[in-house]
């Protein structure tokens, strides 16, 4: 198994002027609800060139490259945001580009690697959970160049943890993060650059009900499976949790919230209600959890982390249902 110890400080700080002509400094905003159990900010990484806070750890993790493997080209696998952050760098460094995309990804994200350039495989569905495993292993592929793991990867970690750096920076007393919960790159890379400046804030991790997978690990103590259910929120679908992000997460995080499918939609029609923010389904999660009181009263910081949802699906969320 490898082993990640947390991110040093230092090396975040080198990512963030590392990656400022790349990604650019967000927000952090008041959630505009009176009402709410918790005085709720929102750190909008939805406004990133890209939609979504993954241009910052492909950009850290491509400019720290090897420039001769760098010549060959990048690839990665990706539902479509970390794709999209691969993509745009490549572009911008004028390098040959490889997505392998999942079937679930939305369509505005397939469409937005190939505006970028990038030439995409689509990975057919995935029969067992033994097959979607070896989808993370980039031994499974037969391709030149650089691999950009979406969240297994320090350097990569290191650029998410820029995001860190910049809450603490702009809202020192706060006392609680919310993060979406995918692979770990995000939540670890977080926690690291906040465990290392104000140690005493909590810092949850934040599954959708659809795939509890970070929830279900906490109570178990150990890295577990949980059914995949196919839904509208695809950036946090992961249905495992790598050996490795367990052992980092586990050090770093104070433990894990879940949300339901009605709060989750609930928090992507307020946020566009009352801060005119349009985020996509893993964005409004910690919103989600914050607004039902998961991370208890104070200055709670919910990462936004991204706004590429399709339309129709957006379209639906506003009539009140729940899109498939």
């Amino acid at each position: 198994m490898k082993k990640y110890d947390p991110i040093p400080i230092e090396e975040i700080k080198a990512a963030q002027k590392r990656i400022s002509d790349s990604a650019i400094r967000t927000p952090l905003v008041k959630l505009n609800v009176e009402d709410a159990p918790a005085e709720i900010y929102l750190k909008l990484e939805n406004l990133q060139p890209i939609g979504s806070f993954k241009i910052r750890g492909a950009s850290n993790a491509m400019k720290m490259a090897d420039p001769e493997t760098l010549k060959k080209g990048v690839w990665t696998m990706s539902a479509g945001n970390h794709g999209q952050g691969v993509a745009w760098n490549a572009r911008k460094l004028g390098v040959p580009c490889t997505i392998h995309a999942f079937s679930t990804a939305a369509k505005t994200k397939i469409e937005a690697m190939k505006k970028m350039g990038a030439k995409i495989k689509m990975i057919p569905p995935l029969a067992s959970m033994d097959e979607l495993k070896q989808i993370f292993n980039p031994a499974f592929y037969d391709e030149e160049g650089l691999c950009v793991h979406p969240f297994s990867d320090p350097t990569v970690m290191a650029g998410q943890g820029t995001i860190g750096l910049e809450i603490i920076e702009d809202l020192p007393e706060v006392d609680a993060v919310l993060i979406p919960f995918g692979g770990g790159g995000l939540s670890c890379g977080v926690a690291s650059a906040i465990k290392a400046v104000k140690p005493d804030t909590k810092l949850y991790g934040c599954d959708a009900e659809t795939v509890p997978v970070l929830t279900s690990t906490f109570k178990a103590g150990k890295p577990v499976d949980v059914e995949f259910v196919p839904s509208f929120i695809s950036g946090i679908g992961v249905p495992f949790i790598l050996p490795e992000m367990w052992d980092l997460a586990k050090r770093l995080l104070d433990g894990a919230t879940v949300s339901s499918m009605r709060e989750i939609c609930d928090a992507i029609y307020l946020l566009a209600e009352r801060n005119r923010v349009i985020a996509e389904g893993a964005g409004a999660v910690p919103v989600a959890a914050a607004l039902s009181g998961k991370a208890g009263s104070g200055k709670v910081v919910c990462i936004v982390s991204g706004g590429n949802i399709d339309i129709d699906k957006l379209v639906k969320i506003f009539q009140g249902e729940i899109p498939k």
